[in-house]
């Protein structure tokens, strides 16, 4: 088990080693973007990064306090499903209601890398690449039908 200290410069230099590697990757919308906190521009949605000792995910999380708007945001992406999955080249898991440890429900679509571990050095390439692929990927999406998702909260 890591120390706080060395988690804390393992998580720097992960990181670090990520945005090295998308520092020079504009947005599809030709801005630049710092990936690693992607601005999906609408409240409450958030394009999140995540990688532990067994696996890496991003995950683009819609967090509407009213289940009302959480739903009709979730149709909506529903019918632009079939887009998205013709954009992003790997599969994603849809979970409509997913209840988090302080008790709020979310939905998530979810790009999994299994098998890769933040604590082997020799896995962070492929952790990068998979971040790289998905947000790029997600970003010709994202930029291309963003206009329809805010104007459903707006």
């Amino acid at each position: 088990m890591l120390s706080k200290e060395e988690r804390k410069a393992r998580n720097l230099a992960f990181w670090s080693a990520f945005k090295e590697v998308m520092r020079k990757k504009m947005s599809s919308n030709g801005r630049r973007v710092n990936w690693a906190t992607y601005p999906t521009e609408i409240k409450d949605t958030y394009l999140r990064l995540n990688v532990d000792g067994q696996k890496a995910t991003v995950s683009y999380d819609i967090q509407f306090k009213d289940s009302g708007v959480r739903a009709i945001f979730w149709e909506q992406l529903g019918e632009l499903r079939k887009v998205m999955e013709q954009h992003v080249s790997r599969p994603a898991e849809w979970r409509e209601e997913v209840t988090q440890t302080d008790g709020n429900t979310i939905s998530q679509i979810v790009w999994t890398l299994e098998n890769v571990s933040f604590y082997r050095d020799e896995d962070w390439a492929e952790i990068h690449q998979f971040f790289r692929s998905v947000l790029i990927e997600f970003d010709a999406f994202y930029q291309e039908f963003k206009d329809i998702l805010i104007a459903l909260v707006d």
